[in-house]
């Protein structure tokens, strides 16, 4: 199988090509490599990826022609490539241009494919809103313009399988945690906090908030067990994530008793669009994909802290 793997330089696109590359899939993976964070981490993930034997190609999904710089036979797409996360930083546009204008031009692209089999679209639990714990088939409120283009983009893709055009499906994902997590993230920022005694920056009420903290190699499993299921999941929405809820709090704990030490806490101001609870309801997931979600928070925490440790 020949597999397009878009943001293949970012946590979750990079883990995810060199599954498929120990398929035995042919990868090729594309990335614009934009500065939104650390152009170091995203190279350390883009070597490691490259030394695994996928091809990367160094592209802006809105503005370049993909028809003449891609392959035509590409049987899968995965695409992970979006404007990620609440950040004041990051205007509309951003978003816009990213998220909606980036996944028509792939979808146009995929369309020119000569025997393509299916369109994966990565979504995001932030599309159901403040709360996300529901089923696929709940009305989604998304509270921030992450979770609007993302649901846009979504609705994009499953369009063409109302249209019977190609096969799609699209993965929302929740709260994914480990190895190469962005630096902004609560994880790897906690664990640069405690290992260089800083204070982390705590959103004012979010020790309370819930979470599905979800081992990044747990994620990889759902979303790659899509191939040899088309049929079944062609149309379809899907939640990807861990049934078990942790509390902000109890993942700062977490941290803390994987490196010995506590970490300072610094309250800054709440987050506009931040969730206050997420709860991965992967009932739809078993039985379409038999997913089955394992990893502790501990064990994906201490991965995690290895990973920090040898790189950093």
């Amino acid at each position: 199988m020949k597999v397009l793997v878009t943001g293949v330089a970012g946590f979750i696109g990079s883990h995810t090509a060199e599954r498929l590359t120990k398929m035995g899939h042919d990868v090729l993976g594309v990335d614009n490599f934009c500065d939104y964070y650390s152009l170091e981490l995203k190279q350390m993930n883009a070597d490691a990826v490259k030394d695994s034997g996928v091809e990367i190609i160094n592209l802006d999904l809105r503005t370049s022609n993909l028809k003449e710089l891609l392959p035509l036979d590409i049987d899968y797409i995965f695409h992970f490539a979006a404007q990620p996360g609440i950040s004041a930083s990051s205007s509309f546009e951003d978003y816009f241009t990213n998220n909606i204008i980036a996944t028509k031009n792939l979808i146009d692209y995929a369309l020119a494919c000569e025997d393509f089999k299916m369109f994966a679209n990565i979504g995001t639990s932030s599309i159901y809103g403040l709360e996300a714990t529901f089923p696929e088939d709940v009305a989604p409120k998304p509270a921030s313009h992450y979770g609007v283009t993302k649901l846009a983009a979504e609705q994009l893709v499953l369009q063409k399988s109302r249209e019977q055009q190609m096969q799609s499906c699209s993965l929302r994902l929740y709260s994914v945690i480990g190895p190469r997590e962005r630096p902004e993230k609560m994880y790897t920022k906690l664990i640069a906090c405690g290992l260089n005694d800083e204070a982390f920056p705590l959103y004012e009420g979010s020790n309370t908030h819930l979470r599905s903290f979800t081992y990044v190699g747990d994620i990889v499993d759902g979303v790659v067990s899509v191939i040899g299921n088309e049929e079944k999941v062609n149309g379809e929405i899907i939640n990807l994530g861990t049934e078990v809820e942790h509390t902000t709090q109890e993942g700062i704990e977490a941290v803390e008793a994987v490196l010995g030490k506590q970490i300072a806490m610094n309250i800054i101001p709440k987050r506009a669009g931040d969730q206050l609870r997420t709860k991965a309801n992967i009932d739809k997931a078993r039985r379409l994909l038999n997913y089955n979600p394992q990893t502790s928070l501990m064990d994906s925490v201490r991965s995690q802290v290895e990973w920090y440790k040898a790189n950093f």
